[in-house]
């Protein structure tokens, strides 16, 4: 089996502007990381900014290139490039784990003086979304996990089989073109591999009792020849206090990025409904 890696103003030194497209760029001090970033679009009444999180091996176009046009034409949208990922020069003695990856999401959202946003992950992102809302519920509006599992039994056993004798050459060529690209030092790409391969062997998911926890509303997306399985999709749907499942037909882990058709009503229709009524405690 071949391995799929599961993928305001600035004070940035280096932000550009582009007028005509509204999009703003630069370098984030997060962490001990310079961490780049991209805003698009404009803040839309007292909507907040929608944040997407890419997946593993992954830059901001490979994961949303897509979709991030159009999401931008009604909302604004916050993406950036983790840890050693893309244009984000990585900390060498440091791994890659979704706990820390949450908490420098939550570091690059008060750095740019983000308060509350909706969120988007694709893949590891998802993971990494999914972290958000159990470390960091106060920042969290919306979720959209999208090709995300919560525990191992979310994939086959031969999926998971795959990592422990994976090589530098089966991770997918669209993913690396991508990392040498824009990497800031794409010597780095075998490094890059395997760190990413340790994240996913080491992969602990979350209990029940963890995702029955989140009460932000979420949208579980997946495609129906996903790499997580239908049964563990209806299973996080289940256990989620607010959420909604969409299962794309004829649509596997890599393909599901590009069915911006079905992707975009469905995300701007999720992100645009009324936040369900809290409900008020009784007391005796």
């Amino acid at each position: 089996m071949a391995v799929i890696l599961m993928t305001a103003p600035s004070s940035g030194q280096g932000a550009a502007t582009d007028g005509a497209s509204h999009v703003r760029s630069g370098y984030a001090p997060v962490n001990g990381l310079k961490m780049y970033y991209e805003i698009h679009g404009a803040v839309r009444g007292n909507d907040p900014p929608l944040v997407l999180l890419h997946g593993g091996g992954s830059t901001i176009d490979t994961s949303f290139g897509k979709v991030l046009p159009t999401l931008a034409r009604t909302r604004q949208v916050i993406a950036f490039e983790q840890q050693g990922h893309g244009r984000t020069a990585d900390i060498v003695d440091r791994p890659f784990t979704f706990e820390q990856s949450a908490d420098d999401t939550a570091d690059l959202l008060r750095h740019l003086n983000i308060a509350r946003a909706d969120f988007l992950g694709y893949s590891n992102g998802g993971h990494i979304v999914l972290q958000m809302a159990i470390s960091h519920p106060d920042l969290v509006r919306k979720l959209i996990v999208e090709s995300a599992m919560f525990q191992r039994d979310g994939s086959d056993p031969g999926f998971w089989k795959s990592f422990e004798h994976a090589k530098q050459d089966e991770m997918p060529l669209e993913l690396q073109k991508a990392y040498l690209g824009v990497a800031p030092h794409p010597e780095d790409l075998p490094t890059f591999f395997t760190k990413s391969v340790k994240r996913m062997l080491h992969f602990k998911g979350w209990t029940p009792e963890a995702i029955r926890s989140i009460n932000a509303p979420t949208l579980v997306m997946i495609g129906d020849h996903d790499i997580v399985l239908p049964e563990h999709a209806v299973r996080m749907f289940r256990l989620l206090p607010n959420a909604q499942l969409a299962i794309l037909p004829g649509t596997d882990h890599m393909t599901i990025v590009n069915r911006s058709d079905w992707l975009i009503p469905m995300i701007e229709t999720f992100l645009d409904s009324p936040m369900p009524k809290q409900k008020r405690l009784e007391t005796r």
